[in-house]
């Protein structure tokens, strides 16, 4: 595959779900600076597309991401350099975090430093039986400062120090078991298990998706007087919204809601 070929494949189906392939096997899809420019360019294009439902976050070839590409980092070793590429990287997990529309992982191999990172970044995750996972920068004296943070927001504490002090992988099991990812499936079973998924979020209506998914991250990183603030205010909005109206007064007459879009 040459250069010329898009860094990032993007599709796109009548439901309104969007498939974003990265698109460098044969560099296990490490985020390098084009990668990271080319999947900014995406999530914001599905940030201003109404019509989106989901995003689901996928690889080309046998590794789902690498990290970031150390070979382009060690060629230019300047500070200046390194706070750019991991300020890039950073608004490219928020955007993934802020897009009003679920983003599901599909792991089919490898996800490693940064790659562990972007898994960990997005709101749900399915793996392949034989994906494995690691933050093994510190393996090559380099801790994974910026992956520490969304790991230890999916996994907890004591778990995500010692993948962080030993850079060991963990296999797909195990990355269930602590809380990386949600489902596990057969490779041949990969897409079913995630298309299960995107039918049970498409079944809900938009507006409520987009208006919990905001709150739900707003909630996590603040107190609880403060959550509740939030969450209170968030769920008022969301009870105004023509589609909660729709789905309370189905429910009061005992029929299936009609959902305006």
């Amino acid at each position: 595959m040459g250069s010329a070929e898009p860094f990032v494949l993007s599709t796109r189906d009548a439901r309104g779900v969007v498939t974003l392939m990265l698109n460098r096997p044969q560099a296990f899809n490490v985020l390098s600076e084009g990668m990271l420019t080319a999947l900014q360019g995406e999530l914001d294009a599905v940030a201003q597309d109404e019509t989106a439902r989901v995003v689901v976050l996928a690889a080309a070839g046998k590794a789902f991401c690498a990290g970031h590409d150390l070979k382009e980092m060690r060629a230019e070793p300047s500070l200046v350099h390194y706070e750019a590429l991991f300020a890039q990287c950073t608004q490219v997990m928020l955007t993934l975090q802020r897009l009003g529309v679920p983003v599901i992982a599909r792991v089919q191999g490898i996800a490693t430093a940064a790659g562990c990172q972007l898994v960990a970044m997005c709101d749900l995750a399915v793996a392949a039986s034989t994906a494995t996972f690691a933050v093994s920068g510190v393996n090559l004296g380099l801790f994974c400062s910026t992956p520490s943070v969304a790991l230890a927001r999916n996994v907890p504490r004591k778990q995500a120090m010692e993948m962080l002090l030993t850079g060991d992988f963990i296999d797909a099991q195990e990355a269930r078991a602590r809380g990386l990812v949600n489902r596990v499936a057969a490779p041949d079973a990969l897409d079913a298990e995630i298309e299960s998924l995107v039918k049970r979020i498409l079944s809900k209506p938009r507006v409520a998706i987009a208006m919990g998914k905001a709150q739900f991250y707003a909630n996590v990183e603040v107190g609880i007087e403060q959550a509740y603030a939030i969450a209170g205010q968030a769920m008022a909005c969301n009870m105004m919204d023509s589609a909660a109206l729709e789905g309370v007064q189905a429910f009061i007459e005992k029929r299936p809601p009609r959902w305006g879009d």
